[in-house]
């Protein structure tokens, strides 16, 4: 995709994937600590309950300061490799640091 056409990245946005939870919770922990006021973790497909594992771990064990301010869920449409489309889930969780 051309630049111009690709959405911009949000500023403290962690994007889940296939790592293992800890390296996303460790990202999450240095975007609190670098001054974010909130954080939102976003994911797709299988990826979704790492993401949920990410929030959990961080408000449990790491910054018990920390709240879900909002989820958000949906589904978007992905152009697969044969042409067909696919849906895909997709969810994103805000955490913030309680006032």
């Amino acid at each position: 995709m051309a630049a111009e056409q690709q959405k911009p990245r949000q500023e403290n946005a962690v994007f889940v994937g296939t790592k293992p939870v800890m390296n996303y919770v460790l990202a999450v922990i240095t975007q609190f600590n670098e001054g974010a006021p909130e954080v939102c973790i976003k994911a797709r497909g299988k990826a979704i309950s790492r993401a949920v594992d990410t929030a959990e771990v961080v408000r449990q064990r790491f910054l018990p300061d920390t709240v879900v301010k909002n989820i958000s869920i949906g589904t978007e449409t992905v152009q697969a490799e044969d042409g067909s489309k696919l849906n895909v889930s997709t969810i994103e969780i805000t955490l913030a640091k309680a006032k």
